[in-house]
Parts: structure tokens; C-alpha cells; sequence
């Protein structure tokens, strides 16, 4: 949706023309950043697609990467329900903090980011030549092939499933052989170009597509 859109709403005069701005990583749901945006860097991040800051020391817009080149592509955003804050998705180019860490808020983060966190280490491990006294087991998995990750996420589902079974009260088993699965799944879905945000984009179809159906039975 266009900033012309749904600026309307935003309550500028409240903090003489300037609003906070929440910085979200769109796929990892990391905090990256705090900032604050004006009406006409609002403008610029929607036509340039990367987001744009007012700049208090600068006193001046100022888009974020244009000396560093760690830029951060805009993916949407939301005000909040007084209309006097944002919360802007992105996807950032290069770490976010001058720190060089991918947060400013290093190194707070959500538990459930660190699975996007593991899958760029997998993802990375992808690219890296193998050297047959790599002691890395996710480069000694990609160098076995297709069929033998394939084969691994298939023992490791039934593992899990074995585990689930138990007549053992404790769970430890159960999550030990469930994050062996995950794992090896991320591997697997690397090895085959995709990654673990493309599960999620299905699910919230089918989620939506079943709220659908509910709703016209």
C-alpha cells in the first residue's frame, strides 16, 4: 500500500513533525534499529524502496546505508493504534548497527531468530568449497549429496516420531531427535535453493484459505 495511502492517519504535529520508528528484520523478526522518520522521508523510502530517516544531528533526510552501503529494503510498515509510532519491515543489506552487528539492540534477540540465524550459517556453509579434513559436519552433509540429506531427514523424522511414542515421561529424547530433524530439514531445503521463510509463506496461505472456508460453511 502507498505511503499516500495510509500517512493520512499519522499524527505528525505530535512530535513537531517527526515520528519514532521501529526497524524489524521482515523474516527473522530481529529488532535492528530505532530512528525517526518524517513525512517526506516517508515518501522516499516508499519511492526508493529503502528506508529513509530525518537525520536530528544531520538535521537533514538521511537514508540508512548511503555511506556504508547497508541498506535497508523496505518491506511494509504499520503505525501503531495512536498513530504516533511506526513499525517498519525490512530486509537489510549488510549489518544494520555501525558496530557491525546486525542489530543495534546486539545482543538482544528472540528466541525464535535464531532459526533464521542457523539457516544463514547453513546457507553459508553451502558456498564454502569442501576440504575432505573439514571437521564442519553441514559441509561433510552437503558434500554427500541430495539423497544422502534427503535420506538423513527421513531417519531423523522417524526418530522423532519413535521418540514421541516413548512411554517415558521425560521429553528430552523427544526434543533432542525433533532439533536433529529441524536441522537436517534446513539443510535440505538449502541444498534444494529454498528456505524455512517459504514453509512459513504456505502455511499462512493455507491458515487463510482455511479461515476462509470456515467462514463461508
Amino acid at each position: 500500500m502507498l505511503i499516500k495511502n495510509k500517512h493520512q492517519k499519522l499524527n505528525w504535529a505530535k512530535n513537531h513533525g517527526l515520528i519514532p520508528a521501529i526497524v524489524q528484520h521482515a523474516r527473522s523478526g530481529e529488532v535492528l534499529m530505532l530512528g525517526h522518520v518524517s513525512k517526506e522521508s516517508m515518501i522516499k523510502t516508499e519511492q526508493t524502496k529503502h528506508v529513509t530517516f530525518f537525520s536530528r544531528s544531520k538535521n537533514r533526510l538521511w537514508t540508512k546505508g548511503e555511506t556504508s552501503g547497508n541498506t535497508l529494503k523496505l518491506i511494509n510498515w504499520y503505525s501503531d493504534c495512536d498513530h504516533d509510532t511506526l513499525l517498519i519491515f525490512v530486509v537489510p543489506h549488510g549489518p544494520t548497527c555501525h558496530n557491525n552487528t546486525s542489530s543495534c539492540f546486539h545482543p538482544g534477540i528472540a528466541d525464535l531468530s535464531f532459526l533464521y540465524q542457523l539457516e544463514k550459517i547453513i546457507s553459508e556453509k553451502k558456498n564454502i568449497p569442501f576440504r575432505p579434513n573439514d571437521s564442519s559436519y553441514t559441509s561433510r552433509l552437503y558434500a554427500s549429496g541430495i539423497k544422502r540429506i534427503a535420506q538423513k531427514v527421513g531417519e531423523e523424522g522417524l526418530e522423532t516420531a519413535l521418540a514421541a511414542l516413548s512411554t517415558d515421561c521425560d521429553t528430552t529424547e523427544l526434543i533432542n531427535e525433533a532439533s536433529d530433524l529441524i536441522y537436517h530439514l534446513l539443510v535440505l531445503l538449502q541444498c534444494k535453493s529454498s528456505t524455512f521463510n517459504a514453509i512459513i509463506q504456505e502455511l499462512k496461505i493455507r491458515h487463510h484459505n482455511n479461515k476462509q472456508i470456515e467462514h463461508n460453511i
